[in-house]
């Protein structure tokens, strides 16, 4: 295989054996005997489950590729069999260099055994010599930092404990290849966080694989996605649009036959209540806004040097697309998307901080009982960094074919960091949990960043008061 292809899958397939009763796995046993006595063809007590099916792709050293896909799809499976951990029924799996995995939380941990028993036994498994794991032990207790417990059995470890054991070993195998599944779902927010900054910087050099239901994650980390299905690739390569399709697929199958209707008293309990400190937008069924107690605005107390320097954040916005992709049912459409200024005039650049108005204009072609309309802005990489969308602070209203509406949206636009965003729009009838998607836009506006002064994140907000002072006070 070639130094440059760090793992190749060609033809893979994995069937297993389903019984109906424990006893017919007996049956089954005797049946070739049973059948050459009596000179017949063997009966089967089982049906066989096709996990993977002629599943090929390859990837290459310093590639990091995520699997997505629904509950059952084969990815776990595909994972193991990479491994090694189970045998395939048919295909090639080759890989070349040193794998490290974190699969099922617990695996290849002795439960009767103390936390430092199965870092020599797990690190061992790994390829790791006696002295190799003596020298760096210390490091691997220190970076999964559950204290005492490291001289527990680890039976009496919680999934957490566990996770952090596990990852800790795996983070000081000196890997080639790391192959992570769903198993960070379960730690705590700082550890987590570890782990995604060891996951950054072995992505530098090494080759990940990993599993995650969450599209922004994949788009976000990987260079590559693989969307498996009932045992098949449906589609790989680029994450953005493996993801976009992945998301499709996800609402056209989750939509329900009958759209929810909000009763007046779910409609009453969706409003937030009243506080006369908070700013709350109601608009009427005719779409007019009523007046409300905005708290007090303000500006950016460097605002105007900024502005006068060469960080101001310029931001340049491009048409509506409506041949952008998309996807819904179409019983309603966007039918255009606008930034406008304060004074409501059409925007075609502005700048980071200050106030806009987003209008997103659609028409009925079916009658709506409850329509939801919302926005999300995402950076290069898909991953979202601001939304909301009419549900919560409006009142619901009803539409009949041919009705035209639109959504308003005031706020202040944060800074961006340099790069290109999108604006992505959908148009829904139901509830926030239950409805139906008649119309997502994918990349509806596109964005450009052209300056920034965003220090650190991915946006910056204004800041109200930014100060350094000495608290030394001076001697009598």
């Amino acid at each position: 295989m070639s130094s440059e292809i760090a793992i190749r899958v060609e033809g893979l397939c994995k069937e297993y054996r389903v019984y109906e009763k424990p006893s017919d796995r007996l049956k089954q046993t005797f049946a070739p005997l049973i059948a050459k006595l009596r000179r017949r063809e063997t009966k089967l007590y089982y049906r066989e489950f096709r996990a993977l099916r002629d599943i090929s792709f390859t990837v290459r050293r310093g590639q990091t590729v995520g699997l997505i896909g629904r509950n059952g799809s084969g990815k776990s499976t595909l994972l193991q069999l990479i491994c090694q951990t189970l045998t395939p029924t048919s295909g090639i799996v080759e890989v070349n260099g040193r794998v490290a995995a974190l699969l099922e939380l617990g695996a290849g941990f002795n439960p009767e055994f103390t936390g430092k028993e199965n870092v020599y036994l797990y690190a061992s498994v790994m390829g790791l010599s006696q002295t190799d794991i003596d020298s760096r032990y210390d490091n691997i207790v220190a970076f999964a930092d559950i204290g005492e417990f490291i001289g527990q059995p680890v039976k009496t470890y919680s999934s957490g404990m566990l996770l952090r054991l596990a990852f800790a070993v795996i983070a000081h195998v000196d890997a080639d290849i790391l192959i992570v599944d769903e198993a960070l779902a379960v730690g705590d927010a700082f550890f987590v966080q570890k782990c995604m900054r060891f996951l950054r910087r072995f992505m530098e050099t090494g080759t990940v694989l990993f599993v995650s239901h969450d599209s922004s994650v994949v788009t976000n980390l990987c260079n590559h996605a693989i969307w498996l299905e009932k045992g098949n690739v449906i589609e790989q390569g680029d994450p953005k649009q493996v993801a976009e399709h992945y998301l499709e697929s996800q609402y056209a199958e989750n939509t329900p036959f009958e759209t929810p209707v909000p009763s007046e008293q779910q409609a009453e309990e969706s409003q937030p209540e009243e506080d006369g400190g908070e700013s709350i937008r109601q608009t009427d069924s005719q779409g007019e806004a009523s007046d409300y107690t905005a708290a007090e605005d303000f500006y950016d107390m460097r605002r105007e040097w900024i502005n006068n320097s060469k960080w101001r954040n310029d931001i340049e916005l491009f048409a509506f697309d409506p041949d952008a992709p998309s996807f819904g049912e179409k019983g309603a459409e966007v039918t255009s998307v606008v930034l406008l200024s304060e004074e409501d005039k059409m925007l075609h650049w502005v700048v980071g901080g200050e106030a806009v108005h987003l209008q997103i204009n659609c028409k009925a072609h079916h009658s709506l009982k409850s329509p939801i309309v919302g926005f999300v802005i995402k950076d290069r990489l898909g991953q979202t960094l601001f939304g909301d969308n009419t549900f919560l602070g409006t009142e619901p209203i009803s539409m009949s074919a041919d009705d035209n509406f639109c959504a308003h949206f005031e706020f202040r636009m944060p800074i961006l960091p340099a790069g290109q965003y999108s604006v992505c729009v959908a148009l829904a009838d139901g509830t926030q949990q239950e409805h139906r998607q008649h119309h997502w836009i994918h990349d509806a506006l596109i964005v450009t960043s052209h300056a920034s002064s965003v220090a650190h994140g991915l946006v910056g907000i204004p800041m109200r008061r930014v100060a350094l002072e000495s608290l030394n006070i001076p001697a009598s």
